[in-house]
């Protein structure tokens, strides 16, 4: 920590601003309770290393919210707040209306590499840092896998078609309500990465290099994936008739917490849950990747919460400082240790206390390492909308995959004219 401190030093030094420790940055973060309380601990630490004060702006817990109270005040050009978190998805967004200051003097080593090349460098310059990570994980009950003699959770999907539909016809003889496999199919945003990863790595979205980005969705991989979705639910009848309608990952946790699933496709957060007290499953659960389709490679869809500064601030030194502390080890391991996020620096994925407090993190490792984003467009928000809406209809059987992903398509190619692309 010391490190740290000496370098907030030099930042403010170089600063040449005319500006005092003490100056005051406005920080802006929404959360649970618990997380709020979290992050008031660490803007005190930072006074009282630094002297400089920070206000804590209290954001809604609502995702979509906190993205329209930035957005609201970026486009005004707004001083305030001057440091801010963004979900990965927005980061396309803010990269391209020019409302992230570049992040100077920052040692990129301790991050994953290629995980800021994809989302937090444009056009060469570093625009955020990861504070915590998220991927797609399979969740499985290592309990049953042992009774039924299966030596491995599955690597592909046709093998958890096999194992599922072998321990759902057994587990259903006196569990009418046991399902093979749980996963997030309601029209929202989780079901968007979840089509990532069942189309694995040759299928998803396509996006062209260039000035004229293109969104190529009607393809042989895109296909397949929505039809094993589909299939899923009415064919195998692996997945509850619900998923449709219902499953999030709060729904999807349940169920398969409370011995309902021998599958849960989930993120990381679900893993400290699992193993609760109380929890039903607790001691019985595996983490593994996602499982790969017969063409491509598997992938995980790549999640979490980034932090930046903003173009508009007018104490940009102090809050790039403000970010370096955020980002530093001991803050970020303070983050695993006491509310269980992933975090954003590599080098806390091989800490021995880190590891033994989750050691679910070995997994996710992995599983960054193949992790890949939805598309870092300033439009995605609109794009997304639409292709969740003909991926509901395909799981719904109100069409099939071909004919939505075509119209989805028309739609997108609707979208990128408004846009000029």
């Amino acid at each position: 920590m010391r490190i740290i401190i000496a370098l907030l030093a030099l930042l403010l030094a170089q600063a040449g601003c005319g500006r005092q420790p003490g100056t005051k940055i406005v920080f802006a973060v929404g959360g649970a309770p618990t997380e709020i309380a979290f992050w008031e601990e660490i803007i005190q630490d930072f006074a009282t290393a630094t002297g400089i004060q920070v206000e804590l702006l209290r954001r809604p817990a609502d995702t979509e919210q906190q993205r329209q109270g930035l957005i609201i005040a970026l486009k005004a050009g707004m001083s305030d707040p001057d440091v801010f978190l963004m979900d990965v998805a927005w980061l396309g967004l803010f990269a391209a209306s020019n409302w992230l200051a570049p992040l100077e003097q920052v040692d990129r080593s301790p991050f994953f590499a290629q995980l800021l090349n994809l989302v937090d460098v444009h056009d060469g310059r570093l625009l955020a840092l990861p504070v915590y990570l998220d991927a797609g994980l399979l969740y499985y009950r290592q309990d049953l896998l042992e009774r039924f003699d299966i030596a491995k959770p599955p690597e592909t999907w046709p093998e958890l078609l096999e194992q599922a539909s072998t321990i759902q016809e057994a587990m259903r003889q006196h569990d009418p309500d046991f399902y093979g496999f749980v996963w997030q199919g309601k029209q929202y945003e989780g079901l968007m990465t979840n089509f990532q990863e069942f189309a694995g790595t040759q299928g998803g979205f396509v996006v062209s290099n260039g000035a004229r980005p293109r969104i190529g969705l009607d393809q042989p991989q895109n296909r397949a994936a929505l039809r094993l979705m589909h299939d899923l639910i009415w064919t195998y009848k692996l997945s509850p008739a619900f998923t449709y309608t219902e499953m999030q990952e709060e729904e999807t946790r349940l169920l398969f917490q409370t011995g309902g699933a021998l599958f849960a496709r989930n993120w990381p957060y679900a893993w400290a849950l699992h193993q609760s007290k109380d929890s039903p499953v607790r001691g019985k659960v595996g983490v593994a990747l996602p499982p790969a389709p017969l063409a491509g490679e598997r992938t995980s869809a790549l999640g979490g919460w980034h932090i930046g500064v903003s173009t508009f601030s007018d104490v940009k030194p102090l809050a790039m400082a403000f970010v370096q502390y955020v980002c530093s080890y001991a803050v970020q391991k303070r983050m695993v240790l006491r509310l269980g996020w992933n975090p954003g620096r590599r080098d806390l994925y091989t800490d021995a206390e880190v590891l033994q407090h989750a050691p679910h993190l070995q997994v996710l490792q992995k599983a960054l390492q193949i992790a890949t984003p939805r598309p870092m467009l300033p439009y995605y928000p609109q794009l997304s909308v639409i292709v969740q809406r003909h991926i509901n209809n395909v799981l719904a059987g109100r069409v099939d995959a071909a004919s939505a992903l075509q119209e989805a398509e028309r739609e997108i190619a609707a979208l990128l004219a408004r846009y000029g692309s």
